[in-house]
């Protein structure tokens, strides 16, 4: 029998030893540029020579979709017994081969439930998320882990609207799992049947027509979206231009809103433009609030598929270059592609986008993709899996010393996630660094793996997940876990951060594995000391020493005291008594003591 509800209204529901590895422990062309002609006609002499050379070589933009991305319409047959086939294979697959995108065209379907399993995006086809109508529901579960939600990786729901059967949709995921351009005519629930541990979560231009209740979730982060009501919150719920989110209250409700989001820019999707796949590129935003879509369309830019390479398995990194050197932009299918060379993206504009979590490894230890120092890349959608030889960096945004600006059409980073080990051994000094200026991070989980294959100090090392070099870099919804010494550091001038969610490395050995010169451990967020300006809200840091509890870090954040670096809204806390942090941010803030996992908790610094 399912129990009643928590009270919504309380602050504490489910705070205690509820975070997931705590639990184990204890447990167990527009777009692009210009089209293929006129770049060819463009091109200096010698590469056009080299072109004509390689005629043979040219790689065709367009064509299908490939075996791992299903295509629904109203009047398809069996629908529900295909999406129940392919949960079955993924419910429990947690780092299996397995990768699907289920889509759906324009059109109303009834009694629909997509349940989704790992490495499963579902979306819809239309220009906006109100041509697909599921009278039905997209549910995130947690049955196949007794319960208990904190390792439900990596899916996806974009692109459509639902009516719940119930009135309520439930959605309770963890990292990397996105809910984005959804209209849910009802309610949300965030928590897994039985209302156990909870720890996500990201929505993105979104419409919650109920109240969104997340009961058990430690924290989430909801950006531009609009929805009827908030139910309650355990320790860092972080709102940026949300109409209707509840009002600014940290710690106490703990709450942190924003009016509006400084710059954004939403996610490319695949929609059908007539009877052709394109791909739209929605436009800049500033100062944004409440869904892009809410006037009609999303404004932006449709680039036709024949634009694109269509990336199946078994594509190699030669090959994705050349399509990118011919200036098509690149759409992954599901799949997994090892790389024996960088996959570099040198041209203004180009997108770069994965359906379905296409996976990339890089072999060899190279670096599995880069940028040049250009405007308007968009990249979204991707798993960046560490190779077993070790890797000097998984992205690379501009080179090191890029100096452009691009304040008018920055580069985006969205929904792309870094794996080091779990799957397997994998190696990587830095996750992802950002060199470009005004480059927007929307959405990552940058993550050395805390169980798996493949996981141990030394045998998934990774000591850097993100380092930020570019001014005027921004980060909504940051989520980096366990490195072996700084989870991020930020050199950059004016870097801004809304929402960051962190655990310290569960297996330090002991003590002197993470001290840090004079510093005992390394912060989980630093800022680096010649740094101006910086600013920061709803930030929280979590430890959890599995391997030696007596360890202690001086402090969860770390930044130099100017009148230009602010910090609002921080916590860390000490999961059962499993280490203890001795400051919140450099000397300020009451440190974390017991077993009790009771946030300590800083309103402003300095």
């Amino acid at each position: 029998m399912q129990q009643p509800p928590r009270d919504p209204a309380r602050q504490d529901a489910s705070p205690q030893l509820s975070r997931r590895a705590f639990a184990g422990a204890v447990a167990g062309a527009v777009i692009g540029s210009a089209l293929l002609p006129a770049a060819t006609a463009n091109a200096a002499p010698h590469k056009q020579a080299k072109r004509a050379k390689n005629a043979s070589a040219a790689v065709a933009g367009g064509g299908d979709l490939g075996p791992n991305v299903i295509v629904f319409d109203p009047s398809t047959q069996g629908i529900q017994s295909t999406l129940d086939s392919v949960f079955s294979k993924q419910e429990s697959a947690q780092f299996g081969t397995g990768r699907y995108a289920l889509l759906f065209k324009p059109g109303t379907y009834n009694g629909l439930n997509a349940q989704l399993g790992f490495y499963t995006s579902i979306a819809g086809l239309g220009r906006n998320p109100d041509d697909v109508q599921i009278n039905g529901d997209v549910t995130v579960d947690a049955g196949w882990f007794n319960g208990n939600a904190t390792q439900n990786f990596w899916r996806s729901a974009e692109n459509m609207a639902l009516t719940p059967v119930s009135g309520t949709d439930r959605w309770a995921v963890a990292q990397a799992a996105p809910f984005r351009r959804m209209h849910i005519k009802g309610g949300l629930n965030l928590a897994p049947n039985g209302y156990g541990w909870a720890s996500g979560g990201y929505i993105a231009d979104s419409r919650v027509d109920g109240t969104i209740s997340p009961y058990s979730q430690q924290q989430w982060y909801t950006r531009e979206s609009q929805i009827g009501g908030w139910g309650n919150g355990v320790w860092n719920m972080v709102f940026s231009g949300v109409i209707g989110a509840p009002a600014q209250g940290f710690p106490n409700p703990v709450y942190t809103t924003l009016d509006s989001t400084p710059v954004s820019r939403e996610k490319p999707y695949l929609y059908l433009d007539g009877s052709d796949y394109a791909v739209f590129v929605p436009s800049l935003r500033t100062n944004a609030r409440g869904v892009s879509w809410a006037n009609g369309s999303t404004p932006g830019t449709s680039v036709p598929l024949s634009q694109f390479y269509v990336v199946k398995e078994g594509a190699t990194a030669a090959t994705i270059n050349q399509a990118l050197s011919q200036g098509l932009n690149l759409l992954f299918t599901p799949g997994i592609y090892h790389v024996d060379q960088t996959i570099d993206i040198t041209r203004a504009n180009t997108v770069v986008l994965g359906i379905g979590y296409p996976t990339i490894i890089p072999d060899n230890g190279v670096t599995a993709m880069q940028t040049a120092d250009v405007d308007g890349i968009r990249l979204a959608g991707l798993l960046l899996d560490a190779g077993t030889t070790n890797s000097p960096y998984l992205l690379r945004v501009g080179p090191s010393g890029a100096s452009a600006g691009h304040g008018s059409n920055p580069t985006t980073v969205q929904d792309v996630f870094v794996r080091i080990g779990g799957a397997g051994a994998g190696k990587a000094t830095t996750s992802m660094e950002i060199n470009s200026n005004d480059t927007i991070i929307d959405h990552t989980w940058i993550w050395r793996a805390d169980h798996g294959a493949g996981v141990g100090w030394d045998t998934n090392r990774a000591d850097y997940g993100l380092r930020v070099n570019g001014a005027d870099v921004l980060a909504t919804g940051l989520f980096v876990e366990h490195f072996n010494k700084y989870c991020v550091e930020w050199s950059g001038n004016g870097g801004r951060t809304i929402f960051f969610q962190n655990e310290l490395a569960y297996d330090a050995p002991n003590q002197a594995a993470i001290q840090n010169g004079s510093t005992a451990g390394y912060a989980a967020y630093k800022v680096d000391d010649a740094v101006s300006t910086h600013e920061a809200w709803g930030l929280g840091s979590y430890c959890n020493f599995t391997s030696d509890p007596s360890i202690r870090v001086d402090h969860g954040f770390e930044a130099p005291q100017k009148s230009g670096v602010k910090f609002h809204d921080l916590l860390v806390i000490s999961l059962g008594g499993m280490g203890q942090y001795n400051h919140v941010i450099n000397s300020t803030g009451a440190g974390t003591s017991g077993t009790s996992t009771t946030p300590s908790n800083l309103v402003s610094y300095p």
